[in-house]
């Protein structure tokens, strides 16, 4: 399943779809995920959880993701930021394996581009190939934009006053489905390897400048 970035509109005919790069996160990146939630504002915070989330919960929440049993997938800027990340949560031990559920968010400056939907399908391939198959998505009816996702991959949707229910039925998985997995996660770590690099260049050379103002600082009051 390819992982692109529609061109919108505007983008030139002969321009071609951006691969945009999803990464697993892991428990090290839990500072990351709570920068990234506590940033939401009051109203996406609603539609992301179901609630009025304090940062308090938010904390709370990150603290007790379980990255053994579930699944985190996230996109980053240049600046190892993470812009936008969803969840994929299985069933606990006891009960059946069949199902899990998706959840995502997207910073508000990186909205628009295709990255919610992006990230629906990596945690599409996740779970088909550990054997789920159904994909839930609880979200508030209000929440267009979730619910517009799951319409678009096919998803079933029921709404019940408030709140709304999708599900997806997904195949069982095949080789193709296991190689493109392994090839999405290599080359978003590949291209988190990259992005590291070029922030520790950026900042040695930030400081070498800061060396040489204050030497030239040095010079002039020296000659004064």
């Amino acid at each position: 399943m390819p992982i692109v970035e529609p061109p919108s509109a505007a983008t030139s005919p002969a321009q071609q779809p951006v691969l945009v790069p999803i990464r697993s996160i892991g428990p090290g990146e839990r500072e990351r995920i709570a920068t990234h939630l506590l940033a939401l504002e009051p109203h996406d915070r609603y539609l992301r959880f179901g609630y009025s989330a304090s940062d308090e919960q938010i904390r709370r929440y990150v603290e007790g993701l379980n990255f053994e049993r579930d699944e985190l997938f996230g996109i980053y800027n240049r600046r190892l930021e993470l812009i936008a990340m969803a969840h994929l949560a299985f069933a606990p031990a006891d009960q059946p394996g069949e199902c899990a559920e998706f959840g995502v968010s997207v910073s508000k400056h990186a909205r628009g581009r295709g990255y919610g939907a992006r990230l629906f399908e990596r945690a599409e391939v996740t779970a088909r190939n550990a054997g789920v198959r159904m994909l839930f998505i609880h979200a508030l009816s209000e929440n267009a934009a979730m619910l517009k996702i799951a319409r678009n991959a096919g998803a079933s949707v029921v709404r019940s006053g408030s709140e709304s229910e999708a599900h997806l039925e997904l195949p069982e998985a095949t080789l193709d489905s296991r190689m493109s997995e392994i090839a999405l996660e290599h080359f978003a770590e590949i291209d988190f390897k990259l992005k590291t690099r070029a922030k520790q260049f950026w900042a040695f050379l930030a400081g070498v400048q800061e060396v040489r103002r204050g030497v030239q600082e040095a010079r002039d009051k020296s000659s004064a």
